[in-house]
Formats: structure tokens, sequence, C-alpha cells
């Protein structure tokens, strides 16, 4: 894997620090069979630091940032992240994008996927059937916030569409129209 680590907001990338962002994604590494780049910007502020990884492949772009007290955690982080990522996704990406050529041949075969999957699964998954009512957005706002979710199922009184209000992180609210 090449591997280029930058400094910004005034860190100097030292020898330490990239040798050992190098030798972190090696962890990595294993997962490919092709040669990929990496691309880690390490950043220093007042009371931390951040690290942001991406790993650009043809189909898709993987990508993690943390921020922690000290860079060396800091890499650390974003690289188990990373590694995470890849390991939860690797059989999602695999399947849904196996009719692409070529999809499936980014990653290495004798990593046992089974194995992964058990690792990645801490609880059942649940699942819950509602019975949509008809009402107002500002009906289902008012359910959501008695409800304390941030979202909320509904179908729209006049459109007679299956509707999904949410609170986004600005603090507004925002509605998902179906078809």
């Amino acid at each position: 894997m090449l591997v280029e680590v930058r400094g910004k907001n005034g860190f100097e990338v030292t020898e330490a620090i990239e040798n050992y962002a190098k030798d972190k994604l090696g962890k990595v590494e294993r997962y490919f069979r092709e040669e990929l780049d990496a691309f880690v910007v390490c950043k220093t502020y007042k009371d931390h630091h951040r690290v942001e990884v991406t790993i650009p492949t043809k189909y898709y772009t993987m990508r993690a940032e943390v921020k922690e007290e000290d860079m060396y955690a800091a890499i650390d982080s974003a690289i188990d992240k990373l590694e995470s990522q890849i390991r939860k996704n690797k059989t999602k990406i695999t399947r849904s994008l196996q009719k692409k050529e070529g999809v499936a041949d980014i990653f290495q075969e004798d990593i046992d996927l089974e194995a992964l999957e058990r690792e990645l699964v801490k609880s059942p998954v649940r699942k819950k059937a509602i019975e949509l009512e008809k009402m107002s957005t500002d009906e289902a706002i008012t359910a959501m916030e008695m409800l304390g979710h941030d979202f909320f199922i509904y179908r729209d009184d006049e459109t007679e569409q299956t509707c999904v209000v949410y609170l986004r992180n600005d603090g507004k609210y925002a509605v998902i129209e179906t078809e």
C-alpha cells in the first residue's frame, strides 16, 4: 500500500509519525488484492489532534476520521475504525456490487467472512411492525417529539403517501416522501 502522510494546521509530520501510520495501515492492507493508495491527514488543534484516513478504490472510497488528545492514539483509532468499516461492509459490497465486473476482485478471498460477521454481530436485529396513521406533518412532528424519537413514519393525510419526518443535525425537521 502506498501511503501519503500530510500535516495541516501547522502540524509537521515527523518520520516517526509517518512510519507509525504506514505500519498501522499494514493491518488494513491484508484485506485487499490490489495495490491501493492511502492518504493520511494529521491536524493539530489546541486541545486535540484529528486524523483522517482515506483509501479510494475503483468503486468506492473508504474514509475514517477521529480526534484524540494524542496523535498516535488518533492514528490507532482511525485505522481501527477503518478496519471495522471494511470488515463490516466487505460482504455487503461484494454482494450488492457483484454485478459490476471486478468489484469482488478488490478483496482477498482467504479471509473468513463468517468469522468476521460473527465478530461484528453484537445483538440480534429487532424488527417492529407498525400501522401507519394518517396525519399532517405537524402532527407527525408532535408525535415524534412525544415519543422522544428522532424520526417518525406516518401516512400523509393529504397525499396518502408514506412519509418519514426526522430531526436533522442542525436541529431542523425534514420530511422524506415516498412515491
